[in-house]
């Protein structure tokens, strides 16, 4: 059954006259999904910065103070990704809808993975700092996985079984 006002046609399909509105839902869609995800980094972003004011910081050996920087630097990089698409659409060309769509999606993506760089590399620092010899590989290995299969396999699949229903 097909669900009136939706297009699942591929961007390269599209026309940025014909399909202007088509081209606006998928993008106020994308910028709703972005106002989702921002908050959440930003905490993340928020509790870095605020984490080498704490007295157990100077604690850190080498390898936690590089596992900081990494988790710091992709936090700060994935917000700035994440904001990108709503700076296109207020700053960029406003005529050229099917390449800020095409931008949009490639930033999410980046900032997604910037996210899961700055998430993981988090947990590690933390599990590091909290159970000291316990091993993280396991941990840091649980949870690349589950990001992996959560936001990469799950998403194709549900598209792949999607595309080949009749």
């Amino acid at each position: 059954m097909e669900v009136p006002g939706t297009d699942d046609r591929p961007l390269d399909q599209l026309d940025d006259e014909l399909d202007r509105e088509e081209l606006r839902r998928r993008y106020y869609g994308l910028l709703q999904e972005l106002r989702v995800l921002l908050p959440g980094v930003q905490i993340l972003v928020a509790f870095l910065l605020t984490a080498p004011f704490a007295a157990a910081f100077r604690e850190l050996d080498r390898t936690g103070q590089y596992l900081f920087g990494l988790s710091l630097i992709s936090g700060v990089l994935a917000v700035i990704v994440f904001v990108a698409p709503t700076v296109l659409h207020r700053v960029g060309a406003r005529q050229s809808r099917v390449e800020r769509m095409r931008w949009g999606i490639r930033l999410l993506r980046a900032g997604l993975v910037c996210f899961a760089v700055s998430l993981l590399s988090a947990v590690v620092l933390v599990w590091r700092f909290v159970f000291g010899s316990l091993p993280m590989v396991p941990v840091a290995l649980l949870v690349a996985v589950v990001m992996v299969a959560v936001w990469g396999v799950v998403p194709r699949e549900t598209r792949r079984h999607e595309q080949s229903r009749p």
